[in-house]
């Protein structure tokens, strides 16, 4: 069958967070007892769609790599951790398979060995560098002006900064109407231009990764409806 990917986005009220952040640091501890699970981040994620600078303590991801579908079902079905995320405030979930990209996560290619996808639809992207310390502010200060030009990128569905650190390892997790509106803002937009350029320049990172995925199937809501429902796209 293959590997597939998914990602999973958990809202909770806000006078909950110290118990949301008491929950990550227990599923840090049972995700890698997960059958099936070759690969997983726990991540924080920015306040609303902003993906610069900022942090909401009451929302949480997980970004995973498994080695089959029936793994992520079973998973889905049966860990404490997906009926947690069932009886939240608010919950995503979208399985991904993959259309191309470069680059590892902590040393692993989330791509190696994942199902092919379809680049006829809708796009996710999830983009992620660690980023060199001499670099962060540099980066901290591209990253603004980046997220002001994003907003504005014709095509962009919906998007989410997301970290595993609030400086220094971060990434974001967007979806677009298709692959050719994500390039237009990859290589089209003079800002965004202008910030791979400087990347490649100064040696920003010490490791990246950009990925496309087919999200071929989703579930729940995000802000309050599934941005890949058809009548949301």
């Amino acid at each position: 069958m293959g590997r597939i990917a998914s990602f999973h986005l958990v809202s909770e009220p806000t006078w909950k967070t110290p118990l949301v952040l008491g929950r990550l640091g227990l599923d840090r501890l049972r995700l890698p007892r997960v059958e099936g699970l070759a690969f997983w981040r726990l991540l924080g994620t920015g306040n609303g769609d902003n993906t610069g600078r900022g942090a909401d303590l009451s929302r949480s991801a997980v970004f995973a790599v498994w080695e089959d579908e029936r793994h992520l079902d079973a998973f889905l079905a049966r860990h404490q951790i997906a009926t947690r995320w069932r009886s939240s405030e608010e919950h995503w979930d979208v399985r991904l398979r993959s259309v191309g990209g470069h680059g590892t996560w902590k040393g692993f290619d989330p791509l190696d060995g994942l199902q092919p996808g379809s680049a006829d639809g809708p796009i996710a992207i999830v983009t992620r560098a660690n980023v060199r310390r001499q670099s962060w502010k540099a980066f901290g200060e591209a990253s603004a002006v980046v997220d002001a030009e994003l907003h504005r990128a014709p095509g962009l569905i919906d998007v989410v900064g997301i970290g595993e650190t609030p400086i220094g390892s971060l990434a974001t997790f967007s979806l677009w109407e298709s692959r050719a509106t994500a390039r237009d803002f990859a290589f089209s937009m003079p800002d965004h231009r202008e910030v791979i350029r400087r990347t490649r320049a100064e040696d920003w990172y010490a490791e990246e990764m950009f990925a496309h995925f087919e999200p071929y199937a989703s579930t729940g809501t995000w802000n309050g409806r599934d941005p890949l429902a058809p009548s949301a796209t």
